[in-house]
């Protein structure tokens, strides 16, 4: 499944970062913590975070995920939606909570 059959299924908004909707998932990370993130995250994966600044874009071309899911209806800051633009990673958003979201995205793409 790639980014834009998932941002449909699961009804996410497009925040930033159109150009890598084709990116293919390959599971998912769950965190609000970077290091965590930095150290654990694997490549292909999405991520799930309430974080909207800079520095997760930082992260998140490290690890080249796929794409960056804000859950309770998060943003973006408007630096970062220019990184993710630049960087071509999706940032997408849901009015759902982590848990909830998580599940869903499980379900989707989960063994």
């Amino acid at each position: 499944m790639n980014v834009k059959e998932l941002t449909d299924k699961l009804e996410l908004t497009i925040c930033s970062g159109e150009q890598g909707l084709t990116h293919e998932i390959k599971g998912g990370y769950i965190s609000d913590l970077l290091s965590d993130v930095m150290g654990n995250a694997k490549e292909g994966q999405v991520w799930i975070t309430l974080q909207t600044h800079k520095n997760i874009m930082a992260i998140a071309s490290l690890k080249e995920v796929a794409a960056i899911i804000l859950v309770k209806s998060r943003k973006p800051e408007q630096d970062t939606a220019e990184v993710s633009n630049d960087e071509q990673i999706p940032i997408l958003s849901t009015p759902l909570d982590t848990f909830e979201i998580a599940g869903r995205l499980y379900k989707l793409i989960g063994d």
